[in-house]
């Protein structure tokens, strides 16, 4: 059973986000602040935070970055605010999602199982390599030139998708379809956030992903 932390300051809001979870047969955990949930997911395996970003404490961007720092679980982020400057510093620290308040508690749920189906599901096979960049799709671990790195869920995705289909151009639709589906709600900034973020973590093997003006990426092999 895939344990959630949910993560809210406002008690119906809470409440309704964690019968939802509970009736689709998740086991949940609950935080009315940061500091709370921080506690929580250090004392337990969490598969999946939903996180709300005004808490009292410790606010939902430091939580994200503190549970970054040691684990790569998908994060969906919830936001009262529709501006992009908070969706885009949601992905630079880490969160793999967002949802804008009000919102259909159904759409929530459809993530959520979205993300945890490519989280612990469908990831045998064997590894893909370039030479320098490694993906152990079972385990979830990348390496570049035999040091690991840490990922979130949408960069793993993103990078192994790419590196499936290394030399081909793959289009940013094609990309939002196999990371978010169809209930995708950010733009092409969001997408060009995860990119940057990407190519920064894999140093300087990140020119490896090449952006196609007006078209979308592709990963390219480097010479041995």
């Amino acid at each position: 059973m895939n344990k959630i932390l949910v993560v809210e300051d406002e008690d119906i809001l809470r409440e309704v986000i964690m019968d939802y979870l509970i009736e689709d047969g998740y086991q949940v955990l609950e935080a009315a602040d940061g500091e709370k949930a921080v506690e929580l997911f250090q004392s337990n395996s969490v598969d999946l935070v939903i996180l709300d970003i005004v808490l009292p404490k410790v606010d939902g961007w430091s939580v994200c970055r503190r549970i970054r720092k040691h684990s790569s679980v998908p994060i969906i982020i919830l936001t009262a605010r529709s501006d992009e400057d908070d969706s885009l510093l949601g992905y630079e620290l880490g969160a793999d999602d967002y949802l804008v308040k009000p919102y259909s508690p159904r759409v929530l749920m459809a993530k959520v199982k979205r993300f945890l189906e490519k989280y612990s599901g469908g990831m045998d096979g064997m590894p893909i390599s370039d030479g320098h960049i490694v993906i152990n799709m079972g385990a979830r671990l990348v390496s570049v030139d035999g040091n690991t790195i840490t990922l979130t869920h949408t960069e793993f995705e993103i990078l192994a998708y790419l590196m499936q289909n290394k030399g081909i151009v793959i289009t940013r639709e094609q990309l939002i379809s196999r990371i978010w589906g169809y209930d995708f709600y950010g733009d092409e900034k969001t997408m060009n956030s995860h990119i940057r973020n990407l190519r920064a973590k894999l140093g300087s093997r990140g020119s490896c992903i090449v952006t196609v003006i007006r078209s979308g990426y592709k990963f390219v092999e480097e010479q041995l």
